[in-house]
């Protein structure tokens, strides 16, 4: 069986944030104390990426849409652009560079399927305003990013997907064969995590912030500053546990520092 018989998947890194560790991960050890009270705090990489997957039905399928160039202003009104700026963005990694590298249009893209809509995931979605891609989130986060008036709520920045035709999923769901959207809430309303069973690579769980980092998912599962439920949050990090178990999957965290370094990334740079 040759590549192009196969599910292809590229990791495509989009840029570094920067934020205080405790809004990701709720670590005792990292917290001050009657004796340490002035602990240092820790201030560290958040890396972002979006993943770009072909499918051997000849289908191609754009995982999130990474953080904007013009963070400042859209963030700025927030006050979320002095917790979580994106200072570390080479030229290269800015998502429409990457659809360039990839020789891709957004009209290219069959399905964009946003993991949540937070502002460094949804952030570009409305590139694909206008290229007939079909737009899929989970049906409780479309609910819940447009129940609230104003500009944000919290992370949720109006701007960022009103206008679009977002279409909705309602619990697992197998997208294409050997792909399947899994509802693991908690984070947001309606965070998803993709699973894709590869030939070679066996089974990859992308977590999206249901898993922020490596610590998150432990055992035991740490929780961090920003979960929307904490017990629907330690449910799904479980439920992911399960099934990993199940198929040896290797699952990748949303924002891992040390993790995205460790795979193979960017265009060219494909599992199978």
């Amino acid at each position: 069986m040759s590549d192009n018989d196969k599910i292809k998947v590229t990791i495509i890194p989009t840029g570094t944030m920067h934020a205080d560790l405790t809004w990701l991960l709720i670590d005792p050890s990292r917290m001050a104390t009657q004796a340490q009270p002035s602990k240092q705090r820790d201030w560290v990489p958040v890396p972002t990426h979006v993943v770009y997957l072909e499918h051997p039905n000849g289908q191609k399928l754009m995982w999130d849409a990474g953080v904007p160039r013009d963070w400042e202003d859209r963030w700025g009104p927030t006050g979320l652009d002095q917790f979580f700026p994106v200072d570390t963005v080479p030229e290269e990694e800015w998502l429409d560079s990457r659809l360039k590298q990839l020789k891709l249009e957004p009209s290219d893209i069959d399905y964009l399927v946003l993991s949540h809509l937070h502002m460094d995931h949804a952030a570009n979605a409305k590139f694909w305003q206008r290229a007939g891609t079909k737009i899929l989130v989970d049906e409780r986060e479309k609910e819940g990013a447009f129940s609230f008036d104003g500009y944000n709520k919290g992370a949720h920045i109006k701007s960022d997907y009103d206008g679009l035709e977002l279409d909705t999923v309602r619990g697992d769901t197998e997208l294409l064969p050997g792909v399947t959207l899994l509802s693991t809430p908690g984070h947001t309303w309606g965070t998803m995590s993709l699973q894709v069973d590869l030939a070679d690579s066996g089974t990859m769980i992308f977590a999206s912030d249901a898993l922020y980092r490596k610590e998150s998912y432990g055992p035991p599962a740490i929780g961090a500053g920003i979960v929307y439920d904490s017990v629907a949050w330690l449910e799904s990090a479980e439920k992911i546990r399960g099934i990993q178990e199940r198929t040896n999957a290797q699952v990748i965290y949303g924002h891992d520092p040390e993790q995205i370094t460790q795979l193979r990334t960017g265009p060219g740079n494909y599992y199978t």
